[in-house]
């Protein structure tokens, strides 16, 4: 017997959602599968836990009594007090292998070069040289750069994962229960076991239960255990003995997809599959984000580049140098020198800013209460180039109501039905109304919560979709005595006996009621209740209800009027229902429900047409808005909705994802496909910049017949689309034809069950808070506050970090990588003393260059970032050839010559001309040009800090260049104004204190030899600055003025 105590689930079932947990799921299945009849020989193997499960193998009755509970009164309150005290309904996240993520900290991003160069400075200490003290500072200095940097990396790492636990603890999970013989929604967490569980379509499994009562349409998505997509039907009788497999059990962190089911839980928490699974796989297995690869693709190229130089260097040493000029370098000088190549490639802040950006994501996402499940959703977004969004609930703020109605002959506002029945005469003459507050309030699948019973009809709260929740207010409130319409003593008169809910492929819901207490076997006492949409009930409806509530033939003309009636609400923006009923015969007790199901099928024939319904649902006051902002960042945006083409249309206009008078239908796509040559290279289809705007409706049906070139023809060639009528299926095939051609990023937004499949086959699917439990997993990214103008926010979020980085690396490499290795260089190939020695070039590299990166992460977006193309995921990388072109031979090419100048220039003042500083190897010693080698070293020592001076201030030009892309300083500069960082200045103070307390430091300057230096190289640094800065603004200048100049298409 199961052990019924329960524990917990997670409150965020990411926590189930780890790597493993299929594998381990269809592991436990075969283990379940052969102990199923053997003696548990460990209570603690998942295995045999699960083998022991039996609340599938009972029947309905024995469920109840096993757990002392209730069909229609569920658990009592004490029950609920007892049961309560065994813990909370929370799954235990997976252990954290700590000692993994010190290692990775450690050795990561580019410390594991830092410790091949600390290693080898320790040989170069003992026993390969003299024990120096400038090669003891060295090391100690590298393994203070490991040690921090690993700090850093931790610190960030767990700043970041705060900030999204917080993020992800707004998430309510709640659940329906039956309590005291009320329907009530409470927490997730708070379910015990006994609990009688209210499931429908899109509800997220809280624990383990044994489903006692199912529709005959019942489907489960267990794709979280099995990795399978398909639906698992539902059933109240076992159909297997091994509980992983058998379809009367719903198992925690699954989903209902369709229809509606009770529940017996029998197990919470850490006692459930899920919760078992969990604690087996381990840890949940780490990604990388887009960032984090594009950076260490770059990592490993530059680490490549480091060891083949440092390897070179220390090649040229052993077979030429050392043999040709035996006292031009030691064995330890030599590796020690060779050094700079591994720290010279290095750019040290790189991963530093990566880190970063992370947690400044991670906190401008919480502040706006979007939750991302992973930041890499961050960085897609920013290459977002079509949006597919729903429209009810996501476009729309999902609130509906019910704002006009229409009989055969009388059509009212929802305002005026009190006011017109009381004036009339004969009220007999609107006996209509009593039909359609049955159909309204009987065929519903929304529920009010028991607890909320007390307030209200408008402030109550419904589980149940925004329709249904519509029709639930709407016949709540309904009340006309004169005519019996009441709902109180309406719900005591009929008993639901059979339904079929509502679901995105039939459009229509179906329910059978009948009469109670009522001895007489007529036609009317029962009846089967369909609403749904007009365009697929028409066509099954033959008579029509008139006003007094006398039944005729439903005309061609009548229904002419009731299609006009329909294209006119739509048009305006309504939701339009119609609502049927068909007196029909008493179903048979213990009929199978699929056999019911078929027999209700063959019913839908014939059918009485009692009115239609206008639901009018506004859009959200920041959709419009917030749609300008993304489609002037050169986002296409699709609305995708299951909606009738007119009001999807008018939703559409209302909006902004419509703004063409004229719209394209399926003849035009066909006649443009027919003309068109196919492209061979699926990359290019996407519409020009010079083409006109031009939009496009097409319906569902229309969508099942497209071809591939009718595809090439409305994803190359429209900017504004609606889809309209489209089915779950059909959503998904959108997706992935989108995605297949032009290098579209694909982003989905949605809330409801048939949203789920385009939000798994999305680039990024985005999720409302209010959404549904299905919609919320398959999304990448929860918009808590069901806020759409977070999602500009966060596609300019994924911009700037990606625009942020680029700068980063732009700013790093023209000193670190070029100008330090053109000092190893020099002093390899062409014999002089090396101008900036291997302590400089380390303490560079991990002071000065990363506390003036980090002030570039923190930029704020240029003026066009939501102006330009969107960036192509296959080809626009992070380091590309243009990148490279203004390293080399732009920034870093007035950098490193500057700073030699400085060398050469403070030689010439001591004597000592050019010829007499290069190509000198072995003749620097002792009376080189009458100079002792004291004098020669302190030569070579201040020279040497000149050499670090000049680099580090020259690079405050190189820093105030990257800023903008293309945007002047004088518009965007640092100290005040909309782009205002003054970050940027203290990274710029910063530098100039780590260069005085280097060169002044009276420990640094006994230990590595550095020593002060005179005032006009002070000051001259901060010249060639300007001059870079000059330089550059000279090319922007260039670039906006002439757009399409060679200049311009050089630029990064």
């Amino acid at each position: 017997m199961v052990d019924t105590t329960p524990s917990a689930e997670p409150a965020e079932s990411g926590s189930g959602k780890g790597y493993g947990i299929q594998v381990a799921y269809r592991t436990l299945s075969v283990r379940v599968e052969e102990n199923t009849k053997a003696t548990s020989k460990s209570p603690l193997d998942p295995a045999d836990a699960i083998a022991s499960i039996d609340a599938h193998l009972l029947s309905v009755d024995e469920v109840y009594t096993r757990y002392s509970s209730h069909p229609t009164v569920g658990l009592e309150l004490a029950a609920v007090r007892r049961r309560e005290r065994d813990g909370k309904n929370v799954i235990s996240p997976p252990p954290t292998v700590y000692w993994k993520k010190t290692l990775n900290y450690v050795f990561g991003g580019f410390n594991f070069l830092m410790w091949i160069a600390f290693l080898l400075t320790i040989l170069s200490y003992k026993p390969l040289g003299p024990p120096l003290p400038f090669v003891l500072g060295v090391a100690v200095l590298l393994i203070l750069v490991i040690i921090i940097s690993a700090a850093f990396y931790a610190l960030v790492d767990w700043n970041a994962n705060r900030i999204m636990k917080s993020i992800k603890s707004l998430i309510a999970h709640e659940a329906a229960v039956i309590r005291d013989g009320n329907q009530q929604i409470i927490s997730a967490a708070d379910i015990v076991v006994g609990d009688v569980a209210v499931l429908s379509a899109g509800d997220r499994v809280p624990a383990d239960m044994r489903v006692v009562q199912a529709s005959s349409d019942l489907r489960f998505d267990r794709s979280l255990l099995t990795g399978e997509s398909e639906m698992i039907p539902g059933a109240l009788d076992a159909t297997s003995d091994n509980a992983l497999e058998t379809r009367n059990l719903a198992l925690t962190s699954t989903f209902v997809v369709q229809g509606t089911c009770h529940g017996v839980v029998f197990a919470t928490g850490d006692r459930t599959v899920m919760g078992r699974l969990v604690k087996m796989s381990g840890e949940t297995k780490f990604k990388l984000t887009t960032i984090q690869r594009e950076v260490w693709f770059f990592t490993k190229i530059i680490s490549c580049l480091a060891l083949f130089f440092f390897c070179l260097s220390l090649l040229l040493y052993g077979v030429w140098l050392r043999t040709t000029y035996p006292g031009y370098d030691t064995t330890s000088s030599a590796i020690v020198n060779s050094i700079g190549c591994l720290t010279a490639f290095v750019p040290q802040g790189l991963p530093i800013c990566v880190a970063l950006s992370l947690t400044v994501v991670a906190r401008r996402m919480a502040k706006r209460q979007v939750l991302v499940k992973n930041l890499a959703t961050i960085e897609t977004l920013g290459c977002m180039s079509v949006l597919c969004s729903d429209k009810t609930g996501t476009l729309t703020a999902g609130k509906m109501m019910v704002e006009n109605i229409a009989f055969l002959d009388d059509v009212f506002g929802v305002d005026e039905i009190n006011e017109r029945v009381a004036k009339a005469s004969n009220p007999a003459v609107f006996s209509v109304f009593k039909a359609l507050h049955q159909i309204a309030r009987l065929c519903n699948g929304a529920k009010f919560d028991a607890t909320t019973n007390h307030l209200p009809v408008q402030d109550r709260t419904i589980k149940g979709d925004p329709t249904d929740t519509a029709l639930l207010r709407f016949s709540e409130v309904l009340s006309i005595p004169e005519l019996g319409v009441d709902s109180s003593t309406l719900q005591q008169e009929y008993q639901k006996k059979f339904e079929i809910p509502f679901n995105s492929r039939n459009k229509w819901m179906l329910s059978v009621v009948s009469k109670v207490n009522t001895s007489e076997k007529n036609a009317e006492s029962t009846w089967m209740f369909v609403k749904g949409a007009p365009d697929v009930l028409f066509p099954s409806c033959t008579s029509v209800l008139q006003g007094d509530g006398t039944v005729v033939t439903l005309t061609s003309r009548a229904r002419q009027m009731f299609a006009t009636l329909q294209e006119d609400w739509s048009s305006r923006g309504q939701r339009v229902l119609v609502l049927c009923r068909k007196p029909i015969e008493q179903i048979k007790a213990g009929l199978p429900p699929n056999d019911v199901e078929d027999l209700m099928y063959a019913e839908m024939c014939d059918l009485t047409l009692v009115g239609l319904i206008g639901i009018c649902d506004p859009p959200r006051p920041d959709v419009s808005p917030s749609i300008s902002i993304i489609r002037r960042a050169g986002v296409r945006v699709f609305m995708v909705t299951g909606d009738f083409k007119l009001t999807a249309l008018a939703i559409a206009r209302q909006v902004g994802i419509i703004t063409q008078h004229v719209v394209d239908t399926i003849q035009d796509v066909r006649a443009a496909a027919s003309e068109k040559v196919s492209p061979k290279d699926y990359h290019l289809i996407k519409p020009s910049e010079d083409d006109d705007i031009r939009s496009l409706v097409l319906t569902g049906e229309d969508v099942a017949s497209l071809t591939t070139p009718d595809w090439n023809v409305i994803v190359g060639t429209y900017t504004e689309i609606v889809f309209a009528r489209t089915t779950p299926d059909q959503k998904m095939r959108i997706v992935e034809e989108i995605k297949a051609r032009g290098d579209n990023t694909v982003a989905v937004t949605g809330d409801g069950v048939n949203d789920a499949p385009a939000l798994k086959a999305a680039d990024i699917g985005v999720a409302m808070g209010s959404g549904s439990d299905v919609a919320k997993e398959a999304a990448a990214l929860i918009l808590l506050k069901n806020d759409f103008a977070s999602i500009p926010v966060a596609i300019e979020m994924g911009r700037l970090v990606f625009d942020n980085l680029k700068k980063v690396t732009l700013y790093l490499m023209p000193a670190g990588s070029y100008s330090e290795f053109m000092a190893v260089l020099a002093n390899v190939l062409l014999g002089m003393q090396i101008p900036m020695n291997s302590y400089q070039q380390v303490c560079y590299c991990i002071t000065n260059d990363v506390i003036m990166s980090i002030s570039l992460m923190y930029e704020k977006p240029e003026w066009d970032l939501m102006q330009r193309k969107p960036r192509n995921a296959r080809t626009d990388r992070l380091t590309d050839w243009r990148l490279f072109f203004h390293v080399y031979l732009f920034y870093g090419l007035m950098l490193w010559p500057c700073a030699m100048a400085m060398w050469f220039l403070y030689m010439s003042q001591q004597g000592l001309g050019f010829y007499d500083v290069i190509l000198t190897f072995s003749r620097w010693e002792d009376g080189w040009q009458g100079y002792t080698i004291e004098q020669l070293t302190q030569f070579v020592d201040v020279g040497q800090c000149i050499y670090y001076v000049t680099v580090a201030i020259g690079q405050y030009g190189t820093l105030l260049s990257v800023r903008n892309r293309r945007v002047s300083i004088l518009q965007s500069n640092p100290l005040w104004g909309p782009r205002r960082n003054l970050l940027v200045l203290f990274g710029m103070s910063g530098t100039v204190l780590i260069c005085i307390v280097n060169l002044y430091g009276a420990g640094f300057q006994q230990v590595f030899n550095t020593r002060p230096i005179p005032g006009m190289f002070w000051g001259l640094p901060f010249t060639f600055a300007l001059g870079i800065l000059l330089m550059d603004e000279t090319r922007k200048t260039i670039v906006r003025r002439y757009p399409k100049s060679l200049i311009a298409w050089l630029a990064w």
